[in-house]
């Protein structure tokens, strides 16, 4: 790779940017700057901006210092109440991101785009599976493909793409999409309070096939379809490989945690955490744990996972057959983030 290469990772603070951003400051050849509305400290790889990119007018001041911009992995979400009311925030946010930079940086070859599955209606409900990239669309208001419309217009002198992963496990903190915390803090809890780990979702759900993306697999995939060739203007579904019903997987988190598995128990996870925090914080103290409670708290993500009683799945194939190959193992995926979470002190 040529040293031309400067990524501009936008949403540089969630699950799927932050890991972005570690990934693209290893790779030899690339120079990275990361987007969000907290900003970071910088590393010696990495430059860090903080842009309220609602802001048209300021945000387009930030970026006017990116002229050296090659590629935009554009991973920034707001959310907001309804359906309906997550399409202007969340495509302003892209127009405003890819306005700027355009601007700024005339050597911008590419724009990833990051999506998900509610591109074939799977927030909705039970929908065809598996889903492939070349299904029919289905009524707005749907966010996503007003993001990938607007990048189709708009594109020319460079081209995009789009990643649609499935819920996206990593490491990642006041993050309001966080399966492995929402797992992770739901067991530690549980273990403190000494009482089994009871799977919370819809009854149906327990047995439902599901998938995963892991964060890494994610980066590594939309560094490969903005660098290659064949992989460009095109929408590609990011999954593990491998599929799995939460009736199986359980029992497995179960035992990582060292918790007994009892029969599932529908409850909202948004109802029953409310009250605690007290009790979160003294296992921080008594575990020296280092961060708060909102700071682990995806309740409202967990319970919609957990409700889903159909089958979540998507073909993964066009990507292997269009140059990306590779997997990971779910269960290894869910240990190995655990792991992190123990060593950062997220979790006891």
């Amino acid at each position: 790779m040529s040293n031309e290469n400067v990524a501009v990772v936008v949403g540089a603070q969630g699950v799927i940017g932050r890991t972005l951003v570690d990934h693209l400051s290893s790779l030899d050849g690339w120079r990275v700057v990361g987007l969000s509305r907290r900003g970071a400290e910088p590393t010696d790889r990495v430059q860090h901006l903080s842009v309220d990119l609602l802001d048209r007018a300021a945000s387009k001041a930030t970026l006017s210092e990116l002229k050296d911009a090659t590629h935009i992995f554009y991973a920034a979400y707001q959310d907001r109440p309804s359906w309906s009311e997550l399409v202007e925030p969340n495509v302003n946010m892209l127009v405003n991101a890819v306005d700027g930079i355009e601007a700024a940086a005339p050597g911008l070859r590419h724009v990833s785009l990051m999506q998900g599955y509610k591109v074939y209606g799977a927030h909705l409900g039970p929908f065809k599976t598996p889903a492939r990239e070349s299904d029919p669309g289905h009524l707005p208001p749907e966010f996503n493909i007003s993001q990938q419309d607007f990048l189709e217009q708009r594109s020319g002198s460079w081209t995009w793409s789009a990643l649609r992963p499935s819920v996206v496990c990593g490491f990642g903190l006041g993050n309001p999409m966080n399966l492995a915390m929402v797992i992770a803090v739901y067991a530690s809890i549980s273990k403190e309070l000494g009482v089994p780990l009871r799977f919370p979702g819809k009854p149906g759900a327990y047995d439902a096939l599901l998938e995963m993306t892991d964060a890494g697999l994610l980066a590594h995939a939309a560094v490969w379809a903005a660098t290659a060739p064949s992989a460009a203007n095109q929408a590609f579904n990011i999954n593990n490989g491998d599929l799995f019903r939460w009736s199986e997987m359980w029992p497995k988190i179960g035992d990582w945690f060292g918790l007994p598995v009892a029969p599932p128990l529908p409850m909202s996870l948004t109802e029953v955490m409310a009250d605690k925090e007290p009790l979160w914080q003294r296992m921080s103290e008594r575990h020296d744990l280092k961060y708060g409670y909102r700071e682990v708290s995806s309740w409202p993500f967990g319970d919609a996972v957990f409700g889903w009683d159909y089958d979540v799945i998507a073909d993964g194939s066009k990507a292997r057959r269009f140059g990306f190959h590779e997997f990971v193992d779910t269960e290894r995926m869910f240990y190995d983030i655990f792991d992190e979470f123990r060593r950062r002190k997220v979790i006891p």
